[in-house]
């Protein structure tokens, strides 16, 4: 399987994504829309990613390249093509889908439970997951469930954590991330000024330590992506 990933910044790679593609026998290939790549050809990929960034849905004026990544988000959605949002992309997925992208109440930082609601217990995909389990969340934002979409997790912090229409997955959560995928994002983080006191935020060096869930997540997301490739075959 050809696998298209969309990345924002250069700090939020694919993470144990790629480690499940090279163990699957995929191939991954990259576009930075931040360094101005073009979007890709339809005709390029099986499977499309969208991982996370700092920025938000609205802000096309600093950042003109989300005109043409909605665009293509559009046509992929039209087409219902298999796509993966994440994070960012998940907040992309929704807005495109109907579902507003707000300010959440709390800024979700850290391990924090998230469990399936009763609606996706049987999901073909949601159904892959743990019933309740820690994910790793860095998130200010959330999106509302798009219209006609399968509610699949939520937290205590944020009820929005993943949703699926079809072959369109969104997860606020992320599954991808390792504990050295994530030392960029603190160091970019702590440049920018980010404050790590809030009620549903931990501090890098707590979470950092939690070794045994990061291996635990890894098997997490493997599960998620072999479950995701069978459906969309």
């Amino acid at each position: 399987m050809r696998i298209q990933v969309f990345q924002h910044v250069a700090y939020e790679g694919a993470g144990t994504l790629a480690e499940w593609a090279e163990h699957r026998g995929h191939s991954l290939a990259f576009t930075q829309w931040h360094l101005g790549d073009p979007a890709p050809a339809f005709d390029s990929f099986d499977f499309l990613v969208i991982l996370g960034g700092p920025m938000n849905v609205g802000e096309e004026a600093a950042y003109p390249w989300l005109r043409a990544e909605k665009a293509f988000l559009d046509a992929i959605l039209a087409a219902d093509r298999p796509v993966l949002g994440i994070c960012l992309g998940a907040q992309l997925l929704a807005e495109r889908l109907g579902g507003a992208v707000v300010r959440n109440a709390w800024r979700e930082i850290g391990w924090h439970a998230v469990e399936r609601p009763a609606s996706a217990q049987m999901d073909e995909v949601f159904s892959a997951l743990p019933q309740r389990f820690e994910a790793f969340h860095w998130h200010g934002d959330t999106f509302a469930i798009p219209p006609g979409a399968r509610h699949g997790l939520f937290s205590e912090a944020c009820a929005a954590q993943a949703f699926r229409v079809r072959h369109c997955i969104g997860l606020q959560c992320h599954l991808e991330f390792s504990k050295a995928s994530i030392q960029g994002l603190i160091e970019a983080s702590k440049a920018e000024g980010e404050s790590f006191m809030d009620r549903y935020v931990q501090q890098p060096e707590a979470f950092l330590a939690r070794t045994d869930l990061f291996e635990q997540l890894r098997e997490i997301n493997f599960e998620l992506l072999d479950r995701i490739s069978a459906s969309a075959d």
